[in-house]
């Protein structure tokens, strides 16, 4: 539950300024497009574990493969890879200092514990295989392709944002508590 000063009654610390973590996050965007020429993105670096992981069980026929072929036999040096680790180091360090780490599942009172993860689950796995069939993920497509004003980029984030509004309409009755 949350007090007053945007804390909850477990000692955690206030959450970050929103504007404050968006200029952050748009300066990190720019230092990615000046440094290395090329926006932000997070499923290239889960595609490329996925990549290594198969080299390590099956590294012919990964090698062989049409798609994960292509990253050759060190399929992890790639800049986004590293990007991806800094992003769950980096929100692990976050946690630790603002006292947020709990295992838990964030859940409405009428959802249960098992519906949730299977939403969760099924969602992943929904945004997963459409992100990599589009070629890119929604951090690449809204931040990247949104800070270079590109239309495709545009027209996504409106249709994101009207499927998540109209996606609301079948779930929100698991989060009236």
């Amino acid at each position: 539950m949350k007090t007053k000063n945007n804390k909850d009654n477990t000692g955690s610390q206030p959450y970050s300024n929103p504007y404050l973590a968006g200029l952050l996050l748009g300066l990190v965007l720019l230092a990615s497009f000046v440094v290395l020429g090329a926006g932000l993105g997070a499923s290239s670096g889960i595609a490329r574990l996925g990549a290594a992981c198969s080299l390590w069980c099956f590294a012919p026929h990964t090698l062989a493969s049409e798609y994960f072929g292509k990253w050759g036999d060190q399929p992890l040096k790639y800049y986004l890879v590293f990007m991806l680790a800094g992003t769950l180091v980096g929100a692990l360090i976050s946690a630790l200092l603002a006292n947020r780490v709990r295992i838990q599942v964030e859940r409405g009172a009428k959802a249960s514990v098992r519906l949730r993860l299977g939403y969760a689950l099924a969602g992943g796995v929904i945004v997963g295989f459409a992100s990599r069939l589009a070629q890119g993920c929604t951090s690449g497509q809204a931040l990247s392709g949104g800070a270079l004003l590109l239309t495709g980029s545009i027209v996504f984030m409106l249709c994101v944002f009207a499927g998540g509004y109209a996606a609301a309409w079948f779930v929100r009755r698991q989060w009236h508590d």
